[in-house]
């Protein structure tokens, strides 16, 4: 099975520790947005989606990426985020429904969080993903090969 998972990890590379641990499990390319193109995607069996949250939504370059996908895609896709908080996956599990894919599962996972006003305490969540998070992001890749 071909593997890609595309992910945006801005801020303290929290969901790119976490893809990692994934494309590790599915032999996976590992790559931002910009480093793939539409048409590559069609090369592949499964797609992983994933990113921080920010102000309670996917990083918009992910949720750009997703949406200029050509419709009728086909295929299977996952989604994946870190947040300090609870992640809402709702408009995100959407997306890829929309351009032809089958979501097959989500995962979240908690991260290191210094958004605005928790910047002023130290953040929340420090160490986080750790080894536990990883773990569990390993376990879930191997449940969707």
């Amino acid at each position: 099975m071909k593997v890609l998972i595309v992910c945006v990890s801005v801020s303290h590379g929290n969901t790119r520790r976490v893809a990692d641990a994934m494309g590790a499990v599915l032999g996976a390319r590992v790559v931002e947005p910009e480093e793939v193109t539409a048409a590559e995607i069609g090369e592949y069996d499964l797609v992983g989606f994933g990113s921080g949250i920010f102000s309670m939504a996917f990083h918009p370059r992910l949720r750009e990426f997703v949406r200029g996908l050509p419709e009728g895609r086909g295929g299977r896709a996952f989604v994946f985020a870190t947040s300090g908080f609870p992640v809402v996956m709702g408009p995100m599990k959407r997306l890829p429904g929309r351009k032809g894919f089958e979501l097959v599962d989500t995962f979240s996972a908690r991260g290191f969080d210094t958004f605005a006003p928790l910047k002023l305490v130290g953040g929340i969540r420090k160490g986080r993903p750790d080894a536990a998070d990883l773990a569990a992001a390993r376990a879930f890749a191997m449940a969707l090969g």
